[in-house]
């Protein structure tokens, strides 16, 4: 019985290496697709929430009366930086770097995925 096992697995192994590789890409480009789509997005809000929380510290760092100088300072620094990125406006400096890092995401997940096709 293990035998056969073995038999049918070493036949579905033969009948996959026998495909083209165009078969072989085209069936996996579901998972390629879902795989560089959740990259991108990841990528787009990852840097978003980083930023989001730098703000909201020093805004609340801003309301206590020992380090409010600090928390001030922070925000307007930290807002002046993403002005830098943003061509004067700190929201679009905030977008310009998330959708670099969402461009980078999905080239890194298109790299890997064509590592693992190539060692595949």
């Amino acid at each position: 019985m293990i035998s056969n096992l073995t038999e049918v697995n070493g036949t579905r192994k033969q009948a996959e290496d026998s495909r083209s590789p165009l078969d072989k890409f085209m069936s996996i480009l579901p998972h390629f697709l879902r795989s560089l789509l959740l990259a991108i997005t990841f990528s787009f809000i990852a840097p978003l929430l980083l930023i989001a929380v730098g703000l909201i510290t020093f805004v609340l760092m801003s309301h206590l009366p020992i380090i409010q100088n600090l928390g001030t300072l922070g925000c307007h620094q930290m807002l002046k930086f993403l002005a830098t990125f943003g061509d004067g406006h700190p929201l679009q400096g905030c977008l310009v770097i998330a959708l670099t890092f969402s461009l980078v995401g999905g080239l890194f997940d298109t790299y890997a995925c064509c590592q693992n096709f190539r060692s595949n």
